[in-house]
């Protein structure tokens, strides 16, 4: 297994073969494609993870809607159990364990930070920014996990982190508002 580094992240080269083109194609070639990049949201250019982080939103409003909490914490676990296996694979189709056009990761993570935020735009907004923060950041340990956990579960885990952090600090300012 090859190392490259880049400027802004370490990444792990999977195969020596030429890079897939990222298409709408490619993400249509298998179910787990379609999966580990959102439907689509990892082909925006430029912030792919902020599209994704987005996405969770109306997906959350969605199943918030029709759900109670457990039954939402539950299909948010198997989300992740899901995501294990579509970012796994979609990375080695991609020739690149965690390529930032997988999304799937930040969906999930997000509507965990969402379904423990308190009810409001202005507090989900604020989560919002945190969780990209955190994600963009990697403070540690966050970083340490992202090098050091590889596949589909190295791809979800980090984004537990990043949701972990932005949970706690949304839990102190609610502290500190409420005097």
């Amino acid at each position: 297994m090859a190392r490259r580094c880049d400027p802004c992240a370490e990444v792990t080269i999977i195969s020596s073969e030429a890079a897939v083109q990222l298409t709408a194609r490619f993400m249509l070639r298998h179910p787990a494609h379609v999966i580990a990049l959102g439907g689509g949201a990892g082909l925006v250019p430029g912030a792919p993870g902020t599209a994704g982080t987005l996405l969770a939103f109306p997906l959350y409003w969605v199943l918030a809607s029709f759900c109670v909490t457990l039954t939402l914490l539950t299909l948010i676990a198997l989300g992740f159990a899901l995501g294990v296996w579509a970012c796994g694979r979609t990375g080695r189709a991609l020739g690149v364990a965690d390529h930032g056009a997988m999304v799937w990761d930040e969906i999930i993570a997000f509507m965990l930070v969402l379904v423990f935020t308190p009810a409001g735009l202005l507090w989900q907004a604020c989560a919002f920014l945190l969780f990209r923060m955190f994600d963009i950041l990697k403070p540690p340990p966050i970083r340490y996990y992202d090098r050091k956990l590889h596949g589909g579960f190295g791809v979800m885990f980090d984004d537990l982190l990043a949701a972990f952090y932005t949970l706690l600090v949304l839990a102190v300012a609610r502290m500190l508002i409420a005097g």
